[in-house]
Order: structure tokens, then sequence, then C-alpha cells
């Protein structure tokens, strides 16, 4: 195992990938990072220590690399060829403690920028690591992502009215926690972009953790969050299923049934939330694949499908021309 303490840049760019500065006004680069704040994050302003990326993997050719300790949270383009000006924001699990890096941000972005779409990468702060208010860090960090590239996308050459957000498990809960909670004030406006709607245009929650409740959650993931003895008031107001409108986007939830980590009722209970609010929803439970399948534990088993159902599903619902 291998730890690194250089600058998450720096440490990104000694695995292979290059970065364009960023400037308002420039086009698009591949593995361009791009940060979500213009200073410092809010609640962040008194932390000075840097992304830890640690390489899990004894095979070169096989990475593993998880992220910890993001005071700077940023989006990492990766860019089609043919781009169909659909956008789709990604983040990666991991229980609120890292976030995995290679499993569940880079190889679903390759995938999916492969189809046209532009994928944008978010390393978020993580809540149990100095912020103040850390229980919202991962939602303020969600919003700006969001309002960022809907600031930029006409210079970016991408539709506004086509921004996805995707999360896997404790990022699943993120995402759920946007689509229900995309307008609460969890931060002070810091430019124009602050202006701007944090709504994404449709949601995709991969073995999502939802709830918070005793016997539904996934117990790490709730301790990172809120601490080891959560009141009830915390308790329903981080269950993102309890907060979900009519305005909650478009969502597809896709997870196994015999996941023993986070239990198939967390994405269950979304979805029927969803319904009762009368939003467009889809809900995929595969057999096989136990939790954290991704594209990687996929090989031999029909959830191996999904990236191309989440595709088609995105089609279905007129996210891509």
């Amino acid at each position: 195992m291998i730890t690194s303490h250089l600058s998450l840049a720096a440490s990104l760019l000694v695995a292979g990938l290059t970065f364009g500065s960023f400037a308002a006004a420039a086009p698009l680069t591949e593995g361009q990072q791009i940060p979500l704040w213009p200073g410092a994050a809010p609640g962040s302003e008194t932390l000075t220590t840097e992304a830890r990326i640690t390489e899990r993997s004894k095979n070169p050719y096989e990475p593993d690399r998880i992220i910890q300790g993001v005071v700077k949270p940023n989006l990492i383009a990766y860019l089609p060829a043919a781009p169909n000006g659909t956008t789709l924001i990604v983040a990666s699990g991991g229980a609120y403690l890292r976030e995995v890096l290679d499993k569940e941000a880079v190889e679903i972005a390759k995938l999916y920028a492969a189809k046209g779409i532009t994928v944008f990468v978010l390393t978020y702060r993580l809540p149990g690591e100095g912020h103040a208010n850390g229980r919202d860090v991962p939602l303020q960090d969600a919003q700006r992502a969001a309002r960022l590239v809907r600031a930029h996308a006409r210079e970016w050459n991408l539709d506004p009215d086509r921004i996805g957000f995707l999360g896997f498990s404790a990022a699943g809960h993120m995402a759920s926690m946007l689509g229900a909670k995309f307008a609460a004030p969890v931060y002070a406006p810091v430019d124009d972009a602050d202006k701007l709607s944090a709504r994404p245009d449709f949601l995709m929650l991969l073995y999502p953790v939802v709830s918070m409740e005793d016997g539904i959650t996934h117990p790490d993931t709730r301790t990172a969050l809120l601490g080891a003895t959560p009141d009830k008031a915390a308790i329903e107001a981080y269950s993102s299923d309890l907060h979900v409108t009519k305005d909650t986007p478009p969502t597809l939830l896709i997870l196994a049934d015999d996941d023993q980590d986070v239990p198939p009722e967390n994405a269950i209970r979304y979805y029927r939330a969803l319904k009762r609010a009368g939003v467009p929803a889809e809900l995929h439970v595969f057999a096989q694949g136990k939790h954290g399948f991704s594209v990687k534990f996929t090989k031999g088993l029909p959830v191996a499908v999904w990236p191309e159902t989440g595709l088609a599903w995105i089609k279905a619902i007129k996210m891509v021309p």
C-alpha cells in the first residue's frame, strides 16, 4: 500500500493524468481540474492539509486508489470525442470515510464519455475531517458542482438543462440529498454561479445509502456523517427519502438484491418517496452483484448491463438528443 501526501492534482498527474488551468472563458481540456470554490470552501477556511491518495492494489495494471483529506474539492473533466451536450457529474462512494477513485469514478467516467457524455468526476469533502458544519459539506459540494457546471455550460458547449448527477453508495446519499434539498441554503453565496439552480436534471443512484434509520442505514456511513449517537432530529434531517418533493429530478436507482452492506430498503424507500411525489423514477434490482459492483465486479453477471441500462434511461427521459 502506497500513500501519497501530494496535492490531489499532483497525485493524479503522477498517475498519468494531465490538467489544464481553469479559466472562466477557456474551453475544457481532457483531465482538467476545476476548483469548486473561488477561495476556501465554506467551513474549511482554517484547514491546510493536502489530499492523500492511497493505492490499495498490488497490480499496476489494475489501480485501486482512494482519496481522503480533500480540503479543496474539484471537478475533473473527461471529454467525449463527439460530445452530445449532456453532462454527468460522478461522485464515488466510500462510506463518507474515503472516495474510491478508480472503481467508482474513473471507470464509469471513461465509459460514459465514450458514449458522447461530458463527465466530471467530483472529489468532495468528507464530513468527519475537521470542516465546520461537517454534516453539510457533501451537500455543499454537490450543490456547488451542479451550479458551477450550469454557470459555464454555454462556454463549454454543454446544455445547462441536461446536467445529471450520479452517486455511488455514500455518494448516493449525497446525490439523493441533492435531489431532495437542491435549494436548501447550506452555504452563503460566493459568486454569480450561486444565483443559479443546483437542481440536477436527472439523478442516477447506484446502491445508495438513503436512510439514517437504525437497521436500514449503513452504520459506518451514518457514523461518519452524524456521529456515533445521532438524535432523532438528525436522523430525520439526513434521511433523504423524507425530503423528496415533486421538484426532485427524475431518478434511476440500480442495486443488487444480495447487497449485504447497504440494505436494498434504502433505494426502495427513495423510490417509494419519488412515486408518492409524482416524480418519474425507475428501479432496477439485480439478483446478484453484492455491494460496490460498479463496472469492475459485474463480469459474467446480469448486472453487467447496468451502464447500458443507464444510458437507455437517459435517452428515454430525453436527456440525450
